[in-house]
């Protein structure tokens, strides 16, 4: 996400700005024409682009435009993603995807929340950015349409992965209420060798649970070994000097994690700088320091939770494989003396680690002191 502050155009060219408040059976469209200009609000379907462009020609009409003039607009990063921007830059209109999380609130304990009023209020920030006002919001970057479609062999591996250690843990569980173990290596049909506390065979309704249970894990399993198979294919395919390949070639780096930073947006975000990377991250420290209060509040909880996921895996294995980067002896220096001292390190790691991939993967620049495989 990165915050954008250019005028859209000049302010005296006559302009309509447009914010979409969206919901699954209707839109809202809040518009005006600048600042100061009491905006007008329409409703239409979901879905129905012959009625957003005669809410657009009314609305010109109404704030006294031409019937020509430019459209701005933008609306909130959710469930319906990326394709209403697509179709209304395909019709002409500027659109900017907005972080949800960077608009402004009234700190009210209660406050009133509606469709309307969110329309109101994001058109009103629109028309400060278009006049060019800084730190207004955050925009979310834009994926094209190959960079969207690629991300989802990793984000269903992820998703797969998760749902074969539910399988698993439950499992565990229901054994755990008769006294009995999952076994580590399971043959065909473990479930009618188990036996309970009392070293009697499990009752046949649980034996066909289990049995169930590791159907649908064998589904899990073969669907896994498939995206790997996609994974790694890629891999081979991929020219030597790619980001991919690169990545690949650190020790400590699997097919697996480097597939899931690209995916999601180490190159395809065009990152201009290490604090933009940080804030897609998270892992920033919140401070608090207010008068003569002042604490630590811990670690930001917002970020790309695949991303973070995946970082503190990397960081882990770094650690383990790349003993003699500069990374790992400034980990060490300050975290290695005691468990929970390394479980927060790990944290500084991955946000510093996640710079150091970025610019190999986009630059070539090697961590320092990393070590290639086969090297």
């Amino acid at each position: 996400m990165i915050a954008t502050t250019r005028p859209e155009m000049s302010v005296n060219e006559p302009t309509l700005y447009v914010a979409f408040e969206l919901g699954k059976k209707d839109w809202k469209l809040a518009m005006t024409s600048g600042l100061g200009v009491a905006p007008w609000l329409r409703s239409v379907a979901s879905g129905d682009w012959r009625g957003v462009e005669q809410a657009l020609a009314q609305g010109r009409a109404r704030l006294g435009l031409p019937a020509l003039a430019p459209v701005v607009s933008c609306y909130e990063a959710g469930r319906d993603g990326f394709w209403i921007h697509r179709a209304l830059e395909a019709r002409g209109i500027r659109n900017r995807v907005v972080d949800s999380a960077s608009i402004e609130v009234n700190r009210r304990a209660r406050r009133a929340k509606t469709d309307r009023l969110d329309a109101l209020k994001l058109v009103q920030m629109l028309v400060r950015v278009g006049y060019g006002e800084k730190k207004v919001w955050s925009e979310v970057h834009v994926p094209s349409v190959a960079a969207e479609a690629a991300r989802q062999v990793s984000r269903e591996r992820t998703a797969l992965t998760q749902e074969q250690t539910r399988l698993i843990n439950q499992m565990r569980g229901w054994l755990a209420t008769w006294g009995a173990v999952l076994p580590r290596r399971r043959t065909t049909a473990w479930w009618t060798t188990v036996r309970d506390w009392a070293a009697a065979p499990l009752p046949v309704e649980v034996q066909a649970r289990l049995a169930r249970a590791e159907a649908r894990l064998a589904v899990h399993e073969a669907q896994i070994a498939e995206l790997d198979g996609q994974q790694h294919a890629a891999v081979t395919t991929a020219a030597p000097a790619s980001a991919l390949r690169r990545l690949v070639q650190l020790k400590g780096v699997a097919t697996t994690g480097a597939s899931v930073l690209l995916d999601e947006g180490l190159v395809w975000r065009a990152f201009q700088n290490r604090r933009q990377i940080g804030g897609l991250l998270g892992f920033a420290p919140a401070k608090y320091d207010s008068g003569e209060s002042e604490r630590d509040q811990g670690i930001i909880r917002a970020g790309n939770k695949r991303l973070q996921s995946v970082m503190v895996q990397l960081a882990w294995g770094w650690v383990h494989w790349q003993r003699q980067s500069a990374l790992t002896r400034w980990y060490q220096e300050r975290f290695g003396r005691g468990k929970r001292a390394r479980r927060v390190g790990i944290v500084a790691l991955a946000r510093k680690l996640l710079i150091a991939l970025w610019r190999y993967a986009t630059a070539g620049v090697l961590p320092a002191g990393a070590v290639l495989k086969g090297a």
